[in-house]
């Protein structure tokens, strides 16, 4: 459901608080919206951080909330949003994000990578405030996470670490977080070699 911009007084995001002023006046506005579950909007921006949409993509239960990334990016896409900030709501009043959460915003950080359209932010909601994965520093840490990174891409990684003669601590350590993903994914040890340079007794020892 698109959430008509013409009754927002704030249409443009230059610090992480607005985002939250933005939904406090949505969530007054929307009588129809169940406080008492959860709820996933996306916020589409242009280059210049207008605000293009506020979009609701999801109802869930109480705790709980089911993102797919069809239902956040579909309409961000007609409408030629540059980047998008997600944005649920705790009803318990909690501004922790969960492991749920988390694994969210790391699936959806790799899909904004596809389309190329960034996932700028993930704010979590609630009466008392609000929680800016960004702020936190979250969106640094799970920007780095392989979990749900395209095979074609942990491949292209692959090669390039495999081509490094002699790779700092810091490549060896990015090659073993590769070679981990590629294994989970079922390649062959001798391919997971090939593409990182790790020998056999280091891919062996990988646990996953």
């Amino acid at each position: 459901m698109e959430i008509r911009l013409s009754k927002l007084h704030k249409t443009k995001i230059e610090v992480h608080a607005d985002v939250y002023e933005i939904m406090r006046m949505v969530l007054q506005r929307e009588q129809k919206i169940d406080r008492n579950r959860e709820h996933l909007w996306v916020i589409g921006l242009a280059a210049d951080n207008t605000i293009l949409l506020v979009e609701l993509v999801s109802m869930g239960s109480v705790t709980r909330t089911i993102a797919e990334p069809m239902e956040i990016f579909s309409l961000a896409l007609q409408k030629r949003c540059v980047k998008i900030i997600l944005v649920h709501n705790h009803p318990s009043g909690s501004l922790k994000p969960s492991v749920a959460d988390k694994d969210t915003t790391d699936r959806m950080i790799q899909v904004g990578r596809i389309v190329d359209v960034p996932v700028l932010d993930h704010c979590i909601i609630s009466d008392q405030g609000y929680f800016s994965f960004a702020e936190d520093g979250l969106m640094d840490d799970l920007s780095k996470s392989l979990k749900y990174v395209a095979p074609y891409e942990l491949m292209a990684r692959g090669r390039q670490l495999g081509k490094e003669k002699d790779p700092a601590a810091g490549a060896r350590e990015q090659a073993r977080q590769i070679a981990r993903q590629m294994k989970a994914k079922g390649y062959a040890i001798t391919e997971i070699m090939a593409l990182t340079g790790l020998d056999r007794a280091a891919v062996r020892r990988l646990k996953v």
